[in-house]
């Protein structure tokens, strides 16, 4: 968090001699991503899936049958998914990539922004895991933010992301006696800076490899169709996404697809399935496949261990020849212009 001093001091001569020392006068701008066990142990990623899947708007099933399957999940799940988690840990600083990255994102918005205005205090948060929204809130109004900047770095909006990020963040508000005022980012599935980002992404990525895909996969992370049928955009956000994309590299659909990846438990989600559309493509005979996730600012778990390995496995398998993913826009410059360019329009009129 950038907290160091900026120079900015706030007008406190009319204060009353017997009035408390209050901070106030800057503005927060709070990066939210979804979340990462503290360790890549069973027992820490344990404690994630419990907070995870214990949130009413990821698993909306609240049935005897999801009740018992939680407790089986909880005692089978963690040891396996802690063995994942160490293929792609960041042992250097001990954490997961998605933590680094986030931080990244946030000491590389600071920078200029901090530079240009000196009352702007950027920090970061994970809607599950560490550092907590609530941790954060309550950082940013010790340092004097009256105003934070919400933003929840899901460019398609759903429930399941978004709105649960923005639900922690307005239950901390009810215990503040003093809160924030708090500015929400809308979803940005059809930004211009964004969709050029990825495309940018996208052709440097093609450029390196030794062959042209016959496919590109677009890969969002799923979600339970019954969501979307009870109104949930998240389906119709990703559609235009990839459309947006499609148009740009002037490719038809059976050769630019969307697929829906990370599934869990029995019932029905947005299909196609990425794991199931890599084996039918690899058996109608598609040999080489390059795979891009639009849906995901930073890498993580369900990128660089489930589609870069899992799913290539999935594919070479099946009779696929070659894989290969694209990586997130994480913290690089095309990454951080579409972070910078949302973030200095949505402070319009406050800096």
């Amino acid at each position: 968090m950038n907290m160091a001093a900026t120079g900015f001091q706030p007008d406190t001569r009319h204060r009353p001699q017997d009035h408390p020392d209050v901070a106030f006068g800057r503005i927060g701008v709070l990066l939210v991503n979804l979340g990462t066990p503290d360790e890549a142990t069973a027992k820490s990623v344990r404690k994630y899936l419990k907070e995870f899947l214990s949130d009413k708007r990821v698993i909306e099933d609240e049935s005897v049958a999801w009740r018992i399957a939680f407790r089986i999940v909880l005692a089978l799940r963690p040891r396996r998914k802690a063995k994942d988690y160490a293929k792609i840990w960041n042992k250097e600083k001990n954490e997961s990539p998605l933590k680094t990255i986030t931080r990244s994102q946030a000491e590389k918005l600071a920078a200029p922004l901090t530079e240009i205005h000196p009352n702007i205090v950027v920090d970061w948060a994970m809607r599950y895991g560490n550092p907590s929204i609530p941790s954060r809130i309550d950082a940013l109004a010790r340092a004097g933010c009256d105003r934070i900047l919400f933003f929840p770095l899901y460019p398609q909006y759903s429930a399941a992301t978004t709105a649960t990020a923005c639900d922690i963040a307005f239950r901390r508000l009810l215990n503040m006696r003093w809160q924030p005022t708090l500015r929400v980012v809308p979803p940005y599935y059809d930004n211009d800076v964004y969709i050029e980002a990825l495309m940018t992404t996208l052709r440097e990525h093609l450029a390196l490899l030794d062959f042209t895909p016959d496919v590109i996969v677009n890969s969002f992370h799923g979600l339970p169709r019954e969501y979307f049928l009870k109104g949930d955009p998240y389906y119709c956000h990703c559609a235009k996404t990839t459309r947006l994309m499609r148009e740009r590299l002037n490719m038809t659909e059976d050769r630019f697809i969307m697929t829906f990846q990370s599934r869990f438990g029995r019932a029905e989600w947005l299909q196609p399935y990425t794991a199931a559309t890599m084996k039918e493509l690899a058996r109608k005979g598609v040999r080489d496949v390059v795979v891009i996730t639009p849906g995901f600012s930073a890498d993580c778990l369900e990128t660089l261990e489930e589609i870069a390995m899992e799913n290539a496995h999935i594919f070479k398998k099946a009779g696929g020849r070659n894989f290969s993913m694209v990586p997130c826009l994480n913290d690089s410059e095309d990454g951080m212009r579409v972070i910078r360019t949302i973030v200095r329009r949505e402070l319009e009129g406050w800096v």
